[in-house]
Order: C-alpha cells, then sequence, then structure tokens
C-alpha cells in the first residue's frame, strides 16, 4: 500500500523594519526556519553594520515556530552585535518559541528585559 503524503508548502516568514530614533525594530512573523531565516538573518546583518541609532530590537511576539537554523541566525546576530559594540534584544518570546528557548537552555543568552519595544504611533 501506498501512503499519500501531503507536501505542505514552505512555511513563510514577514520581516517588518521599523526605524525610531533611539532603536530599529524588527517583527518577525510567521516561521523562522531552515527556508526562511537567511532572509532575517540578511536584514539583521545589514542594520547591525549600519549605523542605525541604538539598539537592535528583534520582536518575536508573531513568530509562530523557530527551529535550530532560526536560533543560529539570532545567535550570530547577537555575536556581530557585540563585535559592533550594539545591543540586539529580542522581545515577545512566547508559546512555542518561548519553550524552545526554555528547552535548548538559550532563555538567558539573549538580552530580553532592558529592551522595550516602542509603541506604534497609532497605539494611545
Amino acid at each position: 500500500m501506498f501512503s499519500h503524503n501531503t507536501i505542505r508548502p514552505l512555511e513563510s516568514l514577514e520581516i517588518a523594519v521599523e526605524q525610531g530614533d533611539e532603536s530599529t525594530t524588527v517583527r518577525v512573523r510567521g516561521h523562522l526556519g531552515i527556508d526562511t531565516s537567511p532572509e532575517l538573518r540578511d536584514r539583521l546583518l545589514a542594520l547591525l553594520e549600519e549605523q542605525t541609532p541604538g539598539a537592535v530590537i528583534v520582536d518575536l511576539t508573531e513568530a509562530a515556530y523557530i527551529d535550530t537554523s532560526g536560533v543560529a541566525t539570532l545567535l550570530e546576530a547577537f555575536k556581530i552585535a557585540r563585535n559592533h559594540r550594539r545591543k540586539l534584544c529580542l522581545n515577545g518570546i512566547q508559546g512555542r518559541v518561548a519553550r524552545f528557548f526554555e528547552a535548548t537552555g538559550l532563555s538567558g543568552v539573549f538580552e530580553t528585559a532592558a529592551c522595550q519595544i516602542p509603541l506604534s504611533p497609532e497605539v494611545s
């Protein structure tokens, strides 16, 4: 007997970059995995190489999934930020992503408390 497996299309990732006066926020939405992490890597490395103001904050509030390649991308960006004397922070780690960070022991590696995401102008 042959079984028919459903082939899922590549999971998508949306990246939005918001430049503020004191920080740059990179909002990640969707699946951060082996097929999508190179795009985030390119964006983060470009931001860290630029002379953008303050910290680079990666908002993972809407990240539904992360795997080891996504974590490797964040670790590489963290290392590059440190080498450039910049701050890279993660915000919004929750759900599956939080459990992954806890299970791998990475929850204490990234700075999370010191960087806060600025409110959008439409939020009062």
